[in-house]
């Protein structure tokens, strides 16, 4: 599992492993993987043209030590100094020391342009409110640039613990990061601009609890339902799905897709869209009447494509067990209703849609997402999923972790693909998972599925539900495909 830390747990971690170390010694490590990464992507560090970017922080002593590593192995190394009396002393003298030198007034457009490489060097992981207008002008030459660019910790411009950007940032092709990840690293807006993300590690002990977690392979692995010999459809759990209209019948046919891949033994389906579920998924379950009247099962899932049928999402919020509401059913579930559950209830807004629950602008979910993620969660006590190309997982109480996740690809934007991931997840919820569980695993398979469907081409929602399974048995060792 990766993990990322805020600004201040950094901080103190890094004061307390200082004070442990020799004067300078934790900087000499950042320094050494900084360089080490550089050289990997120049290739061949003898001849190459380096410019340092060098700010006034740690952040700018870390790019000035790196430059010296990589000018005494033959770069011709160039530093850009934007506050030069409050430039690391230190790190200016190993760079001069090893052949190094300091672009004179007016020069650094022109060093930039003829540059091989670029590090970032400006701010750290500090900064807040967008760049000076100095540096936010040589953002705009190294955007002009051929040269490939590195970022010290995060790219200049970005905001460490929220991943929101203010303005002019530098847009990466690798961040070095030291330490942790930190959250901007990981939530778009800014993990757009981080490019690759290389870890390097410095010795920090950090808390075991993190601000925020994205699940790798063998954390779904763990996580996901397994039958055992005694199993049967009933005890693997029954999913109930609210779905669907005479206008948008298709959202009840691919919520039910997802469900049936999702893991639990059996899915049951309310609404008017039942020929059109049987006739391509007959396994399903049909009832004639409400949520109350479908028979036991273990979670619903309610909205997708329902129009305005708020009766049935009611319905489904006053059963005593797991609810997912999504779509239509976000906009019609009475908010005190869903304050008031006991049982647990997942969330699955989009942007627009968190934008409406929350009274804002669209723009402003977008640009912070982790703020409205957790504002959402604590607003409605609910676990929340908030869609998107980093999708973010809050759960209803503070101080879990947020989950993150961004194995999905651009393509998975297409008409029906939310419905599925709704059908996948409640299907998760039934076998037993926990709300952020649900929606972590379930958004992490829906990504991977994504991308076999599409391949770097169009595709749609019905062939992203028919390749979960292969996402299923993927996340699993080659010697193991199955439980």
């Amino acid at each position: 599992m990766r993990t990322a830390y805020s600004v201040e747990t950094v901080r103190a971690a890094e004061r307390e492993l200082m004070a442990r170390l020799p004067e300078g010694a934790l900087m000499q490590r950042a320094a050494a993987g900084l360089a080490a990464a550089c050289a990997d992507l120049l290739g061949r560090v003898y001849g190459s043209r380096v410019v340092l970017l060098v700010g006034s922080g740690d952040n700018g002593g870390d790019a000035l030590y790196a430059g010296a590593r990589l000018a005494r192995r033959g770069a011709g190394v160039a530093a850009v100094l934007l506050a030069p009396e409050r430039t690391h002393a230190g790190g200016l003298v190993a760079l001069r020391r090893a052949g190094g030198t300091v672009v004179r007034d007016g020069g650094a457009e022109e060093s930039v342009l003829r540059a091989d490489l670029v590090v970032d060097g400006i701010v750290g992981i500090g900064g807040k409110g967008g760049l000076r207008p100095d540096a936010a002008g040589l953002v705009a030459v190294v955007e002009r640039s051929r040269a490939a660019v590195v970022a010290v910790d995060l790219p200049s411009g970005v905001e460490a613990d929220t991943g929101e950007v203010r303005g002019a940032a530098v847009r990466a092709d690798l961040t070095v990061t030291f330490g942790t990840h930190k959250p901007g690293l990981l939530i778009d807006p800014a993990r757009e601009y981080a490019g690759s993300v290389r870890l390097v590690d410095i010795g920090l002990e950090l808390p075991a609890e993190a601000e925020l977690e994205a699940l790798q392979d063998v954390d779904v692995a763990r996580l996901l339902p397994a039958p055992s010999a005694e199993s049967d459809k009933y005890r693997r759990g029954v999913v109930g799905i609210v779905a669907g209209s005479a206008r948008y019948p298709g959202a009840a046919v691919l919520a039910v897709a997802g469900a049936l891949r999702g893991g639990a033994g059996a899915v049951r389906y309310v609404g008017p869209a039942k020929d059109e579920v049987l006739a391509r998924f007959p396994e399903t379950l049909v009832s004639d009447g409400g949520p109350r009247k479908a028979g036991r099962v273990q979670a619903w899932v309610a909205g997708p494509g329902v129009g305005d049928d708020a009766e049935a999402v009611a319905e489904a919020l006053a059963e005593e067990v797991p609810v997912l509401v999504d779509a239509d059913g976000l906009r019609l579930a009475d908010r005190d209703a869903v304050r008031g559950r006991t049982a647990p209830t997942l969330m699955t807004p989009h942007a627009g849609e968190a934008a409406a629950l929350l009274g804002v602008r669209r723009d402003e979910v977008e640009a912070g997402r982790l703020a409205a993620v957790r504002e959402l969660a604590a607003a409605y006590r609910a676990t929340v999923l908030l869609k998107g190309s980093t999708t973010l997982v809050a759960a209803d109480r503070g101080g879990a972790a947020v989950r993150v996740n961004a194995t999905g690809t651009p393509w998975l934007a297409t008409a029906g693909s939310g419905d599925v991931l709704s059908g996948l997840a409640g299907s998760l919820l039934a076998s037993g998972l926990s709300g952020r569980d649900a929606g972590s695993v379930a958004a992490y398979l829906h990504g991977l599925a994504g991308r076999f469907a599409a391949e770097g081409a169009p595709t749609v929602a019905h062939a992203v539900a028919e390749q979960v399974p292969a996402a299923w048995r993927g996340v699993f060792p080659p010697a193991h495909p199955t439980r």
